[in-house]
């Protein structure tokens, strides 16, 4: 999907912008069990981001590398990890002058690179964490003066993220994460 996006920025009349992304994490685990309640916990994500605006309309293209930390809050433990994650977004522009309005969405990739793999959170087998994960991003903000991009997402995690993992159990645990993300973008 990434050499697609190059692709398509190299041919098509686009304005190409770098810039930097940091924003604050509010995620949560929903499991597929109600015998297990998760909490919301605080993190954060950081990274360079690029965006490629396509002809005078307001469509493009919204890439970034962000380190960012999720995770959940049992009664037990308190479960962190952080993420090397990709989004590559869809972005449309309202095209107003000082204020922009935008709206995006697309899909995520995220690599666990730290926090612990395995916790005691009360249920009858320890949670462990997947390396791996995956999602849809939905997104609305605003761009000030062409050069701050100030924007609410929301990450729907579509692959487990968490469980206890034991194919033979029927009561196994699973949870994918689900983050409200708010974010400021400046571009260089």
């Amino acid at each position: 999907m990434i050499l697609v996006a190059l692709f398509a920025i190299s041919t098509v009349d686009a304005q190409v912008r770098f810039g930097a992304k940091a924003g604050l994490n509010i995620a949560k685990a929903e499991f597929n069990k109600d015998a297990f309640k998760s909490d919301n916990i605080t993190g954060f994500h950081v990274g360079p981001t690029i965006e490629a605006m396509f002809g005078k309309g307001g469509l493009g293209i919204d890439l970034a590398l962000l380190y960012s930390q999720k995770g959940f809050d049992s009664d037990n433990d308190k479960v962190k990890n952080s993420y090397l994650e990709v989004p590559v977004n869809l972005k449309f522009k309202l095209g107003m002058p000082l204020v922009n309005p935008y709206f995006s969405v697309g899909p995520y990739v995220g690599f666990r690179v730290s926090g612990d793999k395995r916790w005691d959170v009360g249920v009858k087998e320890d949670i462990k964490a997947k390396s791996f994960s995956a999602g849809l991003n939905f997104a609305v903000g605003a761009e000030l003066f062409n050069k701050l991009q100030l924007g609410l997402n929301y990450g729907w995690g579509l692959t487990d993220n968490y469980g206890t993992f034991d194919g033979n159990d029927l009561d196994s645990y699973t949870g994918k994460a689900h983050t409200w993300s708010v974010s400021a973008a400046f571009f260089f």
